[in-house]
């Protein structure tokens, strides 16, 4: 018998360890950094913004290197920001009178830090229970500053009738558009399956957000299909003029999908009056979306809610938090009177989402475009709960009265155009002269960095546009923009 001699050699695999987590180290680089430039913008010691090309920002912040290299952290990382920060819009500049994005609270800053490390995409519960559960908490809050009836907390109820529901969306036109798809629902049951029978038409007026355009071009719709209901010289919906309108839709063989309301309009911040067009839209059985993006953060306001006076007549509502409630980007609610508009407004399976499960708490999932959703009411909640709901309205009251106070002052400017008197924190002027020349007084304003002001078409004509979100400007600002115009006029005295 031969014995053969086996010999086994074991072999040591080594893992290449991971390099450590710099997280804490590089947030301080970051946290201290961040906490540098809004003390600089505060003070007014940055300019708001400073431009300059594309292709120079890529070279100067060197990213082609580090896409290829690595090595973003530590000292790299804080040479990074340094030079970063300096190609950023300051919103806390008080000279930022631009567009309506807030210069947000911190509290909005720490909850979009937790959602991006935790990564809890909560559109469905098991996803993200406690960002599910805030969302749920938030939607209810507002639809109780609505008037609307919360959903209840109690699971076992949620498929009957008599109250509301909403859902948060990455912005107001995801907002937008979903109401319509709830209206197009609740009118055409079968339009999910069977398709448009190119016969729905929508009421709005002419000066409503650009998403509502956009909203009827992808349900496809078709533009031709928006009619639109006459303003009067302010911007504002006739009430009056609702019937000719509708008989006209009739005439042409239309059913009105819905009608959408401003409050407060884009342009010039003007709210149209809710209540007789919500009871118009009741008696006639027409569905009633307002775009509350901006304004509807009066609602919180005893001083200002009357603006959205008939409100709670609508089937739904577009609320942005990344607005007047001093929230990131982006942060924003569809909320609709009844829930079960909503809860039928998507019709779709997948398998591996939609299924039987014991479900302790809520899926957004049906109510959404999205699939994958970020967190969002966890950055706004945070601010609610730094703040109170006194403090978010004392913000929206200190705005509203700051826009008020600078109508006043700019008024006594000779040949200053102001053509509406605000009702909210957007204020409108124009000088005497072409389109070009309120172009050139924005562009020498941006250049110099101190002011930061919008455009606008209204009624035909350029103005230029402030809109009043950061909580430090004052009526010095005023004052010194008001100084400013004072020498572009001298100085293009004569000029078209």
């Amino acid at each position: 018998m031969v014995m053969t001699k086996v010999t086994i050699t074991l072999i040591h695999i080594t893992t290449p360890s991971l390099p450590p987590m710099t997280f804490r180290s590089d947030l301080d680089i970051v946290a201290t950094a961040l906490d540098h430039q809004v003390a600089r913008a505060r003070a007014r010691a940055v300019p708001v913004l400073a431009q300059r090309p594309l292709a120079t920002l890529i070279d100067e912040l060197r990213l082609d290197h580090f896409a290829r290299q690595g090595g973003l952290e530590g000292a790299a990382l804080h040479d990074f920001m340094g030079r970063y920060l300096k190609t950023i819009i300051n919103l806390h500049q008080p000279g930022y009178l631009g567009h309506q994005v807030a210069a947000p609270h911190p509290g909005a800053a720490l909850g979009a830090l937790i959602d991006a490390l935790t990564n809890n995409p909560m559109a469905i519960y098991e996803m993200g229970p406690g960002a599910a559960a805030i969302e749920y908490f938030v939607i209810n809050w507002m639809l109780e500053k609505v008037g609307w009836t919360p959903a209840p907390l109690d699971l076992e109820r949620l498929g009957a009738a008599g109250y509301g529901g909403g859902v948060l969306t990455h912005g107001g036109s995801l907002a937008n558009l979903t109401a319509l798809i709830a209206a197009r629902s609740k009118v055409r049951p079968d339009a999910w399956r069977e398709g448009n029978r190119d016969d729905l038409a929508l009421l709005a007026p002419g000066n409503n957000h650009y998403s509502i355009e956009r909203a009827v071009g992808i349900l496809g719709l078709g533009t031709r299909n928006i009619y639109q209901v006459p303003t009067d010289a302010r911007g504002v919906m006739d009430p009056d003029a609702l019937p000719r309108i509708l008989a006209q839709v009739h005439a042409d063989g239309r059913t009105p999908l819905a009608l959408v309301a401003n409050a407060c309009s884009t342009a010039v911040g003007v709210h149209d009056r809710l209540r007789p067009l919500g009871e118009f839209c009741r008696t006639e059985g027409i569905w009633f979306h307002v775009d509350g993006a901006h304004g509807a953060s009066a609602l919180l306001s005893p001083e200002y809610r009357h603006l959205l006076d008939g409100v709670e007549l609508a089937d739904s509502l577009t609320w942005d938090a990344h607005k007047m409630l001093r929230t990131s980007a982006v942060c924003a609610a569809l909320l609709v009177r009844d829930h079960r508009a909503l809860d039928s407004a998507f019709s779709q399976e997948a398998s591996y989402l939609f299924h039987d499960k014991e479900q302790p708490g809520f899926d957004f999932l049906p109510r959404a475009v999205e699939c994958t959703k970020s967190g969002l009411g966890l950055k706004f909640y945070l601010v609610l709960a730094a703040l109170g709901e006194r403090g978010l309205a004392d913000y929206v009251e200190r705005q509203y009265r700051l826009t008020a106070d600078a109508y006043r002052r700019m008024s006594g400017i000779e040949d200053l155009d102001l053509p509406v008197a605000p009702e909210s924190n957007i204020l409108c002027f124009r000088l005497p002269g072409t389109d070009a020349r309120q172009l050139e007084l924005r562009r020498q304003l941006l250049v110099e960095g101190d002011f930061y002001v919008t455009s606008t078409q209204f009624q035909g004509q350029r103005y230029l546009r402030l809109v009043f979100m950061n909580p430090e400007t004052t009526l010095d600002d005023v004052e010194r923009l008001i100084a400013r115009i004072r020498r572009f006029v001298r100085e293009t005295h004569g000029a078209g």
